[in-house]
């Protein structure tokens, strides 16, 4: 009998500790948290905060060729957005998407850097906070989180339907917008065949990156202690297992450094990512400097 009872002891353990491993798995396999959501809760982190110092004013006169323009969006409203239209267009298409400041001077002087560098290139700046505009950290804080994801895809979505069903598309980015260029460039299915991410959030779905129709170049930092290298490095490995092409390029720098409005702008660094991104754009969009 002490036997039997030992026996059954032992298997009542056994399958106790074989349920748990069997278990176990579903802890692990939730989906990967949202990269959006993670974001801004990265933007209200003090630290994230106190590495982003107030855009210094900008005297600034837009090319003759840009435009401030208002588009159709699917939920029934309206986008924003600073376009630069070429005199020859070539059904080309670059979606430009602001750091957390907002669709400020300094992003539509980029803006107008690009359209100069990508001949019969469309290059719309979209604006993600309907017109608002920081000026210190804690505002742009403020209105990173209080973005509302969907409405943000919409107006991407609007700025896919005003570029046509025909377009090429490419995004860009920085930092806030680095993450929404991959958004983007997801958004445009079919039609996209370039995404440019300087230090944005990578998206941490599996699942979703299987949807990219193009691959992505990632421009970051070494010293970046929110978009990490460990972010980097798990972004490498999620790509490869989405089946899916990622070119890292790391700088020896701190986070924003090539973001336009950053009074401590690194120029040094800046410029080779800059070169890097426009030649990557010159050849996905199959064009000559």
């Amino acid at each position: 009998m002490k036997h039997l009872c030992l026996s059954l002891l032992a298997l009542l353990l056994t399958t106790a500790s074989f349920a748990q491993k069997a278990a176990a798995p579903s802890c692990c396999a939730k989906p990967a948290a949202d990269a959006l959501v993670a974001f801004a809760s990265l933007a209200a982190d003090p630290a994230f905060m106190s590495g982003h110092d107030s855009p210094l004013p900008l005297d600034y006169a837009p090319q003759a060729a840009g435009q401030n323009i208002t588009f159709a969006t699917p939920d029934s409203s309206t986008g924003d957005g600073y376009e630069v239209h070429p005199v020859k267009p070539n059904g080309k298409y670059l979606l430009v998407i602001h750091e957390w400041w907002g669709l400020n001077d300094y992003i539509k002087r980029e803006t107008d850097r690009l359209a100069a560098n990508l001949p019969g290139v469309t290059v719309l700046a979209v604006d993600l906070y309907d017109g608002k505009l920081a000026n210190d950290a804690q505002e742009a804080s403020r209105l990173v989180q209080a973005v509302d994801n969907g409405r943000a895809k919409n107006i991407l979505r609007g700025a896919i339907q005003h570029a046509g069903p025909k377009a090429q598309i490419a995004t860009l980015g920085w930092c806030f917008g680095g993450g929404w260029s991959l958004q983007a460039a997801m958004l445009a299915g079919k039609q996209a065949v370039g995404c440019v991410v300087y230090y944005g959030m990578p998206e941490k779905d599996v699942a979703k990156l299987k949807t990219l129709n193009t691959d992505v170049l990632g421009l970051f930092a070494t010293q970046d202690q929110g978009i990490s290298p460990a972010v980097v490095k798990q972004f490498q490995a999620d790509m490869k297992q989405a089946g899916k092409q990622l070119t890292v390029h790391s700088f020896d720098a701190v986070h924003a450094f090539a973001n336009p409005s950053n009074p401590k702008y690194d120029a040094k660094a800046a410029t080779q990512a800059n070169t890097i991104a426009l030649n990557y754009l010159l050849k996905k969009f199959k064009l000559k400097a």
